[in-house]
């Protein structure tokens, strides 16, 4: 009965990466849940804007972005104890059956929304929260148990490059889909009730990502016999020694939740310039500028991949931030009337560079925290490391709420927040290198 896990795990050592079928079936997973999560919070974030000509306070998409950032940040350290304690391929598979059933809680949200207003789709985007919760750490754990230190880096840039594509595809879809469904009615604001037939396509989508998740293979539990505390519910208790031992670790966790307060800012930011700042009419034309971000990744995942893969991990890391840096520099400047000096291309060429600097910079930090922690407390970091980001997106709901009123208040365009974005990279630049593994 031993033997056979140790052939089967040969087999999957010998064969390569794209031979693999639990490669493809993580992948594609991952691609759909992405393509479904983007797209959903992509409409909450559109519709939580205002029109063209809105004022600051009528912006409420960081609280939108905090909604969804809550469940991570509750439920985080429950969801990496499940996923030592139980197969991640089981968790996996179950939280794609609970998306279906959430995608058709979106399909009555806006069928109903007449009567429910944002009460029913808000409800919706914090229950995605909660199912993406419990699918990160299974999704990002599980891959150390399927494939080789060897293959390991270029699964998750393959992996990180196709969920950005699905971040593409749902943040540019979810533009065009408002563009087509919603209509204004007599009183001149928009009606959200026709969205329902984009949610039943997100139905379609999760029933599909189910199936994808049967071709993972089944992986046993690390942990079987781990007890949960609700003291160990924010940061479980072995994760908390492991990290007063291993500050290299912890400094990682914190350099992470860092990236993603700036990650969390970039969407409501660019959403406000496009229809503030460009004055643009058309939401799809809004949602290419966020894609864009999305694009670069890709290319920066592919770059980090192939062109940087002989540079040491800890100047990739120094590389990325600068690049990123750079970018926001270019992407605050605006001109004597309050445009945006590099207009819509640059903005998008800009938003690519970025993209480009945070694959470069994101890629072998990932990989760090994935390897790093011992095998039996690996789901627990991922949900930790989960938690640490999610603290980070949940905080960059109310500081965009304050930094658009802030830059309201100076009479500055909304494209200076990249300036102040910018600022929070600069202890990163300048004091932080990634230790060796």
């Amino acid at each position: 009965m031993q033997q056979a896990p140790d052939e089967t795990q040969e087999s999957v050592d010998s064969k390569s990466l794209l031979a693999d079928r639990s490669f493809w079936g993580i992948a594609i997973t991952q691609f759909l849940g992405a393509f479904n999560d983007n797209l959903y919070k992509q409409l909450m974030l559109l519709m939580a804007i205002g029109g063209i000509g809105a004022i600051s306070k009528d912006d409420r998409q960081g609280w939108a972005t905090l909604a969804f950032s809550l469940p991570f940040v509750l439920l985080s350290g429950l969801a990496g104890y499940l996923s030592d304690r139980y197969s991640k391929t089981k968790i996996i598979v179950l939280c794609k059956i609970a998306e279906i059933a959430i995608t058709l809680l979106a399909v009555l949200a806006f069928w109903l929304y007449g009567n429910l207003g944002d009460y029913g789709t808000w409800t919706v985007l914090i229950l995605m929260g909660v199912h993406s919760t419990f699918f990160g750490p299974a999704k990002y754990g599980i891959l150390p148990e399927l494939f080789t230190h060897k293959h390991l880096p270029r699964a998750n840039g393959l992996i990180l490059m196709s969920t950005f594509l699905a971040i593409i595809l749902g943040v540019v879809l979810a533009g065009a889909i408002k563009d087509l469904l919603v209509i204004k009615n007599q009183a001149g604001q928009e009606d959200y009730s026709r969205l329902w037939i984009g949610s039943l396509a997100c139905s379609v989508v999760a029933l599909i990502g189910t199936v994808t998740s049967l071709l993972i293979r089944k992986t046993p539990a690390v942990q079987p016999q781990a007890q949960f505390e609700v003291a160990d519910s924010i940061v479980p208790s072995p994760i908390r020694t492991l990290l007063v031992q291993d500050r290299p670790l912890l400094l990682a966790l914190v350099v992470s939740s860092v990236f993603w307060l700036v990650g969390g800012l970039v969407m409501p930011v660019v959403n406000r310039l496009g229809k503030e700042q460009l004055q643009l009419q058309s939401d799809t034309k809004t949602s290419i500028l966020t894609g864009g971000l999305a694009i670069g990744i890709i290319l920066g995942a592919v770059g980090a991949n192939l062109v940087l893969k002989n540079i040491r991990k800890d100047k990739q890391v120094t590389l990325g931030v600068l690049i990123m840096i750079l970018a926001m520099g270019a992407l605050s400047v605006w001109t004597p009337n309050g445009g945006l000096l590099l207009g819509y291309t640059g903005a998008l060429l800009g938003l690519i560079v970025m993209g480009i600097g945070a694959a470069i910079f994101v890629i072998p930090l990932q990989v760090f925290l994935q390897e790093r922690p011992p095998a039996e407390l690996k789901g627990r970091l991922i949900g930790t490391m989960n938690f640490a980001n999610f603290v980070g997106i949940l905080l960059a709901g109310p500081i965009y709420q304050i930094l658009v009123s802030i830059a309201g208040s100076m009479g500055w365009p909304v494209s200076s927040v990249f300036a102040m974005m910018l600022a929070m990279l600069l202890p990163i630049l300048f004091f932080y290198r990634l230790p060796k593994l």
